[in-house]
């Protein structure tokens, strides 16, 4: 089983993770991880920070000769904006006579419950841990886990299908590109600023993100994430703990700002007659199954059922607003307004990024199950025995 741990606070000296059940023989270099990191700092509307930090991995063990060797992995990422923080973050020496506690939380935000839950008397350690920086680390060791099912063939992208009120036209131009693979998608979303593929809606977008900048507020957006290359049957409809959906929309609602997420066109369905909803079954020439639509979002009884992945994203505007709502000073308990943090416009463009990564290990973990192994190549000839079983029931 693949899983990980993430530690680090936003300003403290280091971001680290612990990846623990990777298979060996997979190939692994600093790289194939910061790609991801890079892609994560990008996006119209991100704040300073972003400017400041350059994220960067350092594999710490767990690889030899450029494949991993079914060890733990050790992953750090140095917060390069420490060195300005190594006073209101010392770690050994009580500076809280001289550090001002801060004590007027952000509605939306974790401050308000995190002071209380834990007993501080300042919201400074709430924010540090609940802080959106620990992505980063997520990123890192996720991105491992997609480099096993890279080599499976198996790809994931992401593109986002609004911004605010910028919303794309329908029927989405995602379906064409989606037909060379997730990763083809995913290129192409990358060369927008707000990794949008409609020009138009790009184009409104932006002008939304530059008018919340200048009036102090903050967009969210809706982020369109897919997976292609998958076996039939991963995941299980016998237990709840193992359908494949409720994992995805698990790992998915863990990242912060991020309050809904919808499987395929779910909503929608929800809304409409069976006989709108329901992807038909047909066979194709070769005699294979085949669904002209995908409303399910790849996924029936909890299992795929070969069709790509289709996750739709909701992330709620960020909760730093330059231009403060009004809120409660904790010690006094008089009305004031929120405290301010340094924060972005808009990081729904990151948020995909993020989106990507968080599945990798659910996906990762459905294939361990079903195949079992400890090294890649035993794994890649059983998925191969499998696939292949599968074509063979299909034949004529």
């Amino acid at each position: 089983m693949f899983r990980y741990f993430t530690a680090g606070e936003s300003h403290g000296r280091a971001l680290s993770a612990i990846v623990d059940g990777m298979p060996a023989g997979v190939p692994l270099s600093p790289d194939s991880i910061n790609r991801h990191l890079a892609r994560r700092q990008q996006g119209y509307g991100r704040g300073h920070r972003m400017k400041i930090e350059t994220d960067t991995v350092d594999i710490l063990n767990g690889v030899r000769f450029g494949k991993t060797i079914g060890a733990p992995i050790t992953l750090l990422i140095e917060n390069r904006d420490w060195k300005n923080w190594t006073e209101k973050m010392c770690q050994f020496e009580d500076k809280s006579d001289t550090v001002k506690k801060l004590h007027v939380p952000r509605p939306g935000h974790a401050d308000l419950a995190g002071r209380l839950k834990y007993g501080f008397d300042d919201i400074r350690p709430v924010i540090e841990r609940s802080s959106a920086r620990e992505t980063a680390a997520r990123v890192a060791a996720c991105s491992v886990a997609r480099q096993f099912l890279k080599e499976l063939g198996i790809e994931i992208g992401s593109y986002l299908s609004a911004i605010g009120s910028a919303i794309e036209p329908d029927p989405s131009p995602a379906l064409e590109l989606l037909s060379e693979g997730a990763e083809a998608l995913m290129q192409r979303a990358d060369t927008s600023p707000v990794r949008m593929l409609d020009k138009a809606t790009e184009e409104k977008a932006i002008a939304l993100i530059d008018d919340a900048k200048q009036r102090g507020d903050t967009l969210g957006g809706i982020i369109e994430v897919f997976v292609t290359g998958l076996p039939i049957g991963l995941g299980s409809y016998t237990q709840h703990d193992r359908k494949l959906d409720a994992q995805l929309a698990a790992a998915i609602i863990s990242i912060q700002a991020v309050k809904g997420v919808e499987i395929g066109t779910a909503f929608r369905n929800a809304v409409s007659f069976g006989s709108e909803v329901h992807d038909e079954i047909f066979v194709d020439a070769h005699g294979k199954p085949y669904r002209k639509t995908n409303r399910a979002g790849g996924i029936e009884g909890g299992m795929t059922n070969g069709e790509p992945i289709h996750l739709r994203v909701a992330m709620k505007p960020i909760s730093t607003l330059m231009n403060p709502l009004r809120s409660v000073n904790l010690d006094s308990m008089e009305e004031e307004l929120s405290l301010i943090e340094r924060s972005d416009a808009c990081a729904a463009p990151a948020c995909g990024v993020i989106a990507e990564a968080v599945i990798a290990p659910v996906l990762m973990n459905a294939i361990l199950e079903k195949f079992g192994g400890d090294s890649l190549e035993e794994i890649e000839k059983r998925v191969h025995q499998y696939r292949a079983q599968l074509a063979k029931s299909f034949a004529k």
